[in-house]
């Protein structure tokens, strides 16, 4: 098959596309490198079945062409990331809401199957327990620029299935929790590969609010074999599910079993949200799937402890730092 991944040099995207190159399959990733890197992509940077485009998807000209000569289209492509989202709200409303209106476009055009990547973000301030797709969602007002993400996913999601309604496009949105892994930067917030590139250097682990939020963490390998199952299904299109475990675990104890694993000498620095993002920030104090949907279609369930994850995190990590100082 032939596909194309907008955002493909980006961490969730990499991955992907060594694995359908792996398989046989080309592979047209379309992506600015704003936010990915085009070192994610060295493994298979010589594959002749990989053609790369760099250009950004709210403008770029080859992205129409690129649509149309594609079996399979996976959008990932987004400004993602709680500091990025805080500190520049526009550019999280414009390359969401605009560049996915261009990809989505162009693939219901052509009738392209097309899986478009929210987060669990769209869940907003909801306190049950676990998350279902079917659950009614909870945003913040829109005087708190923390929320612009989560409308903007949203906002991508209607798009995707009005499309599906009226132009009968094939497309199935998935809502990621947590997804990390090697080749995640902390650049913009992410919260285990800071805290393991702060292990490894013996510092403080940099904890925002009370360190009691609870979070999920889920392999991007096992989210790439979740993404892969869910091409092929029929029955997808026109639904959403959750891709992420079970395992909750609230961040301050993530920061412990970080310190741990990396046999870090470092300590906990706890840093009030308004200090780490803006004044009257509002996190979610729990955030965890219900991930039945996708089981029930596809028998997919996380196989990746997360222990396992802090370990491959941590060692990504000790290996980008050998590179440095060569």
């Amino acid at each position: 098959m032939k596909y194309l991944i907008t955002g493909g040099a980006g961490f969730i995207g990499s991955h992907l596309t060594e694995s359908l190159l792996a398989d046989g399959n080309s592979v047209t990733v379309i992506d600015d490198f704003s936010t990915g890197s085009p070192e994610n992509l060295a493994a298979v940077k010589n594959h002749p079945a990989l053609t790369v485009i760099e250009e950004d998807i709210l403008s770029g000209p080859g992205l129409a062409k690129a649509v149309s000569a594609s079996d399979c289209v996976i959008h990932l492509a987004a400004a993602v990331g709680v500091e990025l989202v805080v500190h520049d709200p526009v550019r999280t409303l414009v390359t969401n809401v605009h560049g996915s209106e261009r990809v989505l476009t162009y693939a219901a055009d052509g009738g392209k199957r097309c899986i478009l990547a929210s987060t669990s973000e769209v869940y907003g301030k909801s306190t049950k327990p676990k998350f279902k797709e079917t659950d009614d969602l909870c945003i913040g007002p829109s005087t708190n620029s923390r929320w612009s993400y989560a409308c903007s996913k949203l906002l991508d999601e209607f798009f995707l299935m009005a499309l599906y309604r009226d132009r009968k496009l094939p497309g199935t949105v998935v809502r990621f929790f947590n997804t990390v892994g090697p080749r995640q930067t902390g650049r913009y917030g992410m919260v285990l590969p800071r805290f393991a590139a702060a292990a490894l250097e013996n510092r403080a682990l940099p904890v925002y609010g009370t360190g009691e939020q609870t979070r999920c963490f889920c392999h991007v390998r096992d989210v790439v074999r979740a993404l892969r199952l869910l091409i092929g299904q029929e029955k997808s299109y026109g639904h959403v599910y959750n891709i992420g475990t079970s395992r909750r675990i609230s961040i301050r104890a993530l920061a412990e079993l970080v310190i741990e694993r990396a046999h870090s000498r470092s300590g906990i620095e706890i840093i009030p949200y308004e200090k780490a993002y803006e004044p009257g920030f509002e996190d979610m104090l729990n955030r965890a799937p219900d991930c039945s949907a996708i089981k029930e279609l596809c028998g997919w369930e996380p196989e990746i402890e997360l222990e396992q994850i802090i370990d491959d995190v941590i060692a990504f990590r000790r290996s980008q730092g050998a590179k440095e100082k060569k």
